[in-house]
């Protein structure tokens, strides 16, 4: 009976502690995300008159919404090793970034380990499947201006003509530096057989730890934002586009992020609000790839993008094998950096959310009653 006993106790404070903490998310939602949304509407008058300011601001508060999602993880025990070239030296620069997707988690992951990497997340922009868009963080993408992708054949051309529309229109207009993408088109265990299927008929190499990635999405964000094209290849010029200003040289790196899970468990967004899983480190491995290296004529590029996806497939199976990577080229041993969020920054950005939402309520309620007043 005793060993029944301290299984029961052990479940029940999971569940306490997993009531808790949606609780606790729940109400920062509803006091962060509106607050992001006032601010902005207040902010009007100055993306008139300036703006670069505005959408400055505004990048600064999208980082600390998505601080507030990495601290739900962090405090919960769920941190990130990292691996592979160190991305802070490019966080600067434009890039385009292509990681392999198991789950929802994968997102929480990036919103974690990119908080360090200088204006990073602030100038980031998304490209997320449309069922993101219905979420309680669907209205902040829409107006940080991530773009939402269908799935699917009937969608695919359409959905590709409005990418290149999405890009022109708010890419460089909004200072956006880092462009995410998900290549494969969606999680690990829905495409696994499908993609297995369609390599096994094209002679393509078979794939466990990922799937064969699409080329759209990767194409017209390379022929879009990256420099000249020299020969096939992307070159070092200032392209001509008309919504480029002098000082974008457009795309510079392509960042191949590897995420990774102990003993190949996903983790999904109900992880990180309940907390009901142990402790875990998610390890992420970055390769840093020049653009002038990448071709973008359609058969040349999907040689390319597959060959990352083979190399995501060999790190993967290294790592699940031996719970480390390979160590990379020219270096004799693996060397990992445990990625660190500052406490005190987390508190500091979460109080402002709280007093913000306090503020913005009374403010409303203000006004609620001073119209009541005039009509009655």
């Amino acid at each position: 009976m005793a060993p029944l006993a301290e299984e029961l106790r052990r479940l029940g404070w999971i569940l306490i502690k997993a009531l808790l903490r949606f609780t606790f998310m729940f109400i920062n939602n509803c006091v962060a995300i509106p607050s992001y949304c006032l601010y902005l509407i207040v902010l009007q008058p100055l993306r008139m008159v300036h703006s670069s300011a505005f959408w400055h601001i505004e990048g600064v508060m999208f980082r600390w919404l998505l601080a507030m999602v990495a601290s739900w993880g962090w405090c919960a025990g769920y941190t990130v090793t990292e691996w592979g070239d160190d991305v802070r030296p490019i966080s600067e620069d434009e890039a385009m970034v292509i990681v392999n997707h198991q789950a929802t988690g994968d997102v929480c992951t990036l919103m974690m380990c990119l908080q360090d990497k200088g204006t990073v997340v602030r100038k980031m922009m998304w490209l997320m499947d449309h069922v993101f868009k219905y979420t309680n963080f669907g209205l902040v993408s829409l107006i940080h201006g991530d773009f939402f992708i269908r799935q699917g054949k009937a969608h695919r051309d359409k959905q590709l003509i409005y990418l290149k529309s999405h890009l022109d229109k708010y890419y460089y207009s909004r200072d956006r530096k880092w462009i995410v993408l998900f290549p494969e088109g969606g999680f690990l265990r829905k495409r696994r057989e499908t993609s297995q299927s369609f390599a096994k008929k094209n002679d393509l190499p078979h794939l466990t730890h990922v799937t064969l990635p699409r080329l759209g999405a990767t194409q017209v964000i390379l022929k879009t934002l990256g420099p000249q094209q020299e020969n096939g290849m992307l070159g070092n010029d200032t392209s001509s586009s008309a919504q480029k200003d002098s000082k974008s040289r457009g795309l510079q790196w392509v960042v191949d992020v590897t995420v990774a899970y102990p003993q190949a468990k996903p983790m999904d967004i109900q992880t990180w609000i309940f907390g009901y899983r142990s402790p875990t480190v998610t390890h992420v491995h970055y390769r840093i790839y020049p653009v002038r290296e990448v071709p973008v004529e359609t058969e040349a590029l999907t040689d390319w993008l597959y060959q990352r996806f083979v190399e995501k497939e060999e790190l993967l199976a290294h790592f699940y094998q031996t719970g480390v990577f390979p160590p990379s080229k020219g270096q004799k041993e693996a060397v990992s950096r445990a990625m660190t969020l500052d406490l005190a920054w987390l508190c500091a950005v979460q109080s402002f959310a709280f007093i913000s939402g306090y503020m913005w309520y009374s403010i409303l309620q203000y006004v609620y009653c001073w119209l009541c007043s005039l009509l009655w």
